[in-house]
């Protein structure tokens, strides 16, 4: 069996290591966080709790789950690859796109591999759409739409820690967007308010957004994020091709419809991101065991970190300046 360490009992900590401990093919060895629950998660695992220098130095640990806050990704994944250790890091690789650039040589010099947790790309349904696109289903894709709207907003405490909308929340739309497209995104135009939460905008922050994204050849993309549906957690993606249109709609508690005089009712939304992914967490967890066994390559490394980062920073800039933000060829990934 593959030794497994997650860094990070919080709440997306828990998940992968209950998704580690359940995997057939890994053994969660040891639960690190110096500030969380370790001890909790760990006996819950049948797990130890340790110091990261001990993983570190452990032979048996081939892989590492970095979990932990925003911006301790890129320091920990650094330390796991100098100790030789496969690494599956949280989005984002980091909050400043520049640190991130700076650490892709010893990254891409690395043996061991990374893995960024980009877990829509895992999620059945979107997988299904790229693999239908791939194929041609609706001949060469032209235009893309994705929404992505949480049920409702978090607390400002969260806010001021989190690195703001774009690179907290757009981040996933950002990678879901290049994986789609498939193409290097050459501008980027986002508009942004606070029609929500006051206090998130006291924060410094935005809590709606549009953006639309351009690539090279003119393909467009329209990202709408809001962190108030009122209506459930809304994960769309409509994807328009020269001969039809590919669509992947919201999951639902259950596929039951009730239909009387007024209409057909259903069920409502899963309302939660753990619910609405909780596949695609399980999925990205067993892909995790095939990159450290060197049966696969990651799915998204650091390369899709580094260009999911830039276009939320772009983004950023252009909400705060209103212009258009052409992406600078150094930057391209």
């Amino acid at each position: 069996m593959i030794g497994i360490a997650v860094i990070g009992a919080g709440r997306i900590g828990k998940i992968h290591a209950a998704n580690a401990a359940g995997n057939a093919r890994l053994s969660l060895k040891y639960v690190v966080d110096p500030y969380g629950d370790a001890a909790g998660l760990a006996q819950e695992h049948g797990a130890q709790t340790t110091d990261v220098e001990q993983v570190w130095a452990d032979p048996e640990v081939a892989g590492v789950v970095i979990a932990s806050s925003t911006d301790t990704h890129l320091d920990y994944t650094l330390a796991a690859v100098r100790a030789g250790k496969h690494v599956f890091c949280e989005k984002p690789l980091d909050q400043d796109v520049d640190r991130a650039l700076g650490a892709l040589k010893e990254l891409e010099a690395a043996g061991p591999k990374i893995l960024l947790g980009f877990n829509r790309r895992f999620d059945p349904n979107f997988a299904s759409l790229r693999a239908q696109l791939s194929q041609g289903a609706v001949g060469a894709l032209e235009t893309l739409h994705i929404i992505s709207h949480d049920p409702a907003p978090p607390p400002p405490a969260y806010i001021k820690t989190s690195g703001g909308i774009f690179k907290d929340m757009s981040i996933h739309d950002f990678d879901m967007a290049r994986w789609l497209l498939d193409e290097e995104i050459e501008s980027v135009f986002a508009s942004a308010s606070v029609l929500i939460d006051p206090e998130i905008g006291a924060a410094g922050d935005f809590d709606s957004a549009k953006i639309i994204l351009r690539t090279v050849t003119g393909k467009l993309c329209v990202i709408s994020n809001s962190r108030r549906s009122g209506y459930g957690y809304d994960q769309r993606i409509e994807a328009f091709g020269s001969k039809g249109l590919i669509r992947a709609d919201n999951a639902l508690e259950t596929t039951v419809q009730t239909w009387t005089e007024p209409g057909a009712k259903n069920a409502p939304f899963q309302n939660f991101f753990l619910d609405r992914y909780a596949d695609a967490y399980r999925i990205e967890m067993q892909h995790f065991a095939d990159v450290v066994e060197g049966k696969a390559a990651p799915l998204a490394d650091q390369h899709d970190g580094v260009g999911a980062l830039l276009l939320a920073e772009a983004a950023e800039e252009s909400a705060r300046t209103s212009s258009v933000v052409m992406l600078a060829a150094k930057y391209a990934q």
